[in-house]
């Protein structure tokens, strides 16, 4: 895959800059903000956006202004998805490729322990595990890390067994390569490719659920900012003050569209059987 063939798939590339000018915001967010996001203003309380007072997405019932605190937020919640994936993922990739390898006992095992972690639903079990661990911010990463991990682990294993029985590993094995050797040089590298668009993939759910937990109030804890915990207090005043919701709604909406986005274009170009239907 080259930068001139993911340039000719417009579904990547919408995705990439959506995500670019949300990088760049974040990154502008450390050197400046139109105000401090989180002090309060008595005299400015639900301002309605307004380029004569500088608050150009408005103000919420402390008089915080709105596009400082998403500028902060989207740091906060692209964090927490991103540790969130590669908890995940890490632990995930590492059991159902020791499932799928292995196979027998370990096979077994591994993935009924995934079966448990997938019979709940995402959001019930980040829940559950927040109600364990309690509201910190590095558990709303362990929580969401819990529920990606038997996600990973059978597509991995999947792509593994998929992977293992082809002329080449066979090949290897008779020319007495050991069973690290066959895994990190044969296996691991030919499923990268379901992997990559995974991880694309999860990373839009990782801020759905970061900003659902917020919402609940079992996330990112006022007066810190976060996406999720904006929408919570707007829902007090969104009916006389709609941009309160508007815009922390909108910053969600455009993140997870980018990274589905860049998903499906990454998917496109790094599955040949896809490549050859267009």
């Amino acid at each position: 895959m080259t930068l001139k063939a993911i340039g000719k798939n417009s579904i990547a590339v919408t995705g990439i800059v959506i995500i670019g000018i949300y990088l760049l915001t974040i990154a502008l967010s450390f050197f400046w903000l139109p105000f401090d996001p989180v002090k309060m203003d008595v005299d400015h309380l639900l301002e309605p956006p307004s380029l004569a007072t500088g608050h150009l997405f408005g103000t919420d019932e402390f008089g915080r202004d709105i596009l400082s605190r998403i500028m902060k937020g989207g740091f906060v919640s692209l964090v927490i998805s991103l540790s969130a994936t590669a908890m995940g993922a890490t632990i995930g990739i590492a059991m159902g490729t020791w499932a799928g390898f292995l196979g027998g006992r370990w096979d077994h095992w591994l993935m009924r322990l995934a079966d448990v972690l997938f019979s709940f639903p995402s959001l019930l079990l980040a829940i559950f595990v927040m109600a364990v661990l309690g509201e910190k911010t590095w558990n709303v990463i362990i929580a969401i890390g819990i529920v990606y991990i038997p996600q990973f682990a059978r597509i991995s294993r999947g792509a593994i067994l998929g992977v293992k029985t082809n002329d080449f590993v066979r090949a290897a094995r008779s020319n007495g390569a050991s069973s690290s050797f066959i895994l990190f040089r044969h296996l691991l590298p030919n499923i990268i490719v379901p992997i990559i668009v995974q991880i694309s993939l999860s990373l839009s759910v990782a801020i759905l659920l970061e900003s659902s937990l917020s919402f609940l109030g079992l996330g990112v804890q006022p007066p810190a900012p976060s996406w999720g915990n904006m929408l919570s207090s707007a829902r007090k005043v969104m009916v006389i003050a709609p941009w309160t919701a508007v815009y922390p709604g909108l910053a969600i909406v455009f993140l997870v569209l980018g990274f589905n986005l860049l998903g499906d274009g990454l998917r496109d170009l790094l599955d040949p059987r896809l490549r050859n239907l267009r």
